[in-house]
């Protein structure tokens, strides 16, 4: 079991590696290359992300979807 602190510092981790999972998905989007690679790469992005927030939430329960919306920049 993760002390308190363990706990903040992994949870720390997870958001940010949501947050750059989100933020290599949004450079796909405008990326040079089109088609089947560029949809690939960003339903990657997607899926890491959504495993990224299943370890979250085990960690911190339904608060969890509120934190990653708290990380990702409002476009």
């Amino acid at each position: 079991m993760l002390g308190a602190h363990e706990q903040r510092s992994e949870v720390a981790r997870l958001l940010a590696q949501i947050s750059a999972e989100y933020e290599a998905a949004q450079r796909g989007l405008t990326g040079l290359s089109y088609g089947t690679s560029q949809h690939d790469f960003i339903t990657a992005r997607m899926e890491k992300m959504g495993q990224l927030h299943n370890q979250l939430q085990s960690l911190v329960g339904d608060v969890a979807i509120a934190m990653i919306a708290g990380e990702l920049p409002l476009n």
